[in-house]
């Protein structure tokens, strides 16, 4: 969480499902069974707020930050964060939904070097164009989809989108966004960061620190498989109705084209 590292105000738990570098589907089934564990301890009143008891203890003055990728697109997260907290604000990282599959599926092939064919997992027909939907690394960039779940929950207002292209290409900008969305005073500015050519990704640093910088780990910022530009055509194709639409939902246009 690079607010919170070097933000006085922004505390961040010392864990994060991310941190375990999962898939998708492996971040959703866990963040399921977490959750489901905790009512259960709350049920037989082994814990008031099991959720917020695993936060760390912070002053008035202070926020606390806690990250899982998994949140924003599992179903039942909604209403257990709002069960816990209806005050919470929440910040949600999107990019271009078929980057973002082609990343996933880049990330996943590493590990699974067996994997089929990106064609073959995002489509049930390519010839007809048809998509398959039920492929989580194509059902996570239905943003849309996903943001009508929350906002049974939660208010617009209560939500910020965080542009995950302008996030490499101008951080201190994204950031002093989500300062203000939270409140808290522009400490965080071009100052905290540098470009890493080799991973083509900002780092953080302290100004004031010695100490090494903070950069993505070596699961990060892989080269992306090279997918058929038609295959890429039909999901953009796919994409745009549901883009709108978030972008309508938003009231941004995050120019995914």
């Amino acid at each position: 969480n690079r607010l919170a590292v070097i933000h006085p105000s922004a505390f961040d738990p010392l864990w994060s499902l991310e941190e375990l570098d999962l898939s998708d589907n492996q971040l959703t089934t866990l963040n399921h069974k977490w959750f489901s564990k905790l009512e259960v301890l709350q049920q037989l009143n082994v814990l008031d707020n099991p959720y917020r008891g695993l936060m760390p203890r912070t002053l008035e003055s202070q926020i606390t930050m806690e990250k899982t990728p998994s949140y924003f697109v599992t179903k039942e997260t909604p209403h257990r964060i709002s069960a816990m907290s209806q005050e919470t604000k929440l910040i949600v990282v999107v990019r271009d939904p078929v980057t973002r599959a082609i990343s996933d599926y880049t990330q996943t092939l590493s590990k699974t070097p067996d994997l089929p064919s990106f064609q073959d997992l995002a489509f049930r027909n390519q010839t007809l164009g048809i998509v398959d939907m039920s492929w989580n690394a194509i059902r996570i960039g239905l943003y849309a989809l996903h943001l009508e779940n929350w906002l049974r929950y939660f208010p617009l207002t209560q939500i910020h989108f965080v542009s995950g292209e302008r996030l490499i290409t101008d951080p201190a900008g994204e950031l002093s966004r989500v300062q203000d969305f939270l409140g808290l005073k522009r400490i965080v500015t071009d100052k905290h960061f540098y470009f890493n050519r080799t991973k083509g990704f900002p780092c953080l640093k302290k100004p004031e620190s010695s100490g090494s910088p903070r950069c993505l780990g070596k699961s990060k910022g892989r080269t992306h498989v090279q997918i058929d530009r038609d295959a890429i055509e039909q999901l953009r194709d796919f994409y745009r109705p549901y883009n709108v639409k978030f972008y309508e939902m938003v009231g941004h246009d995050f120019k995914w084209e």
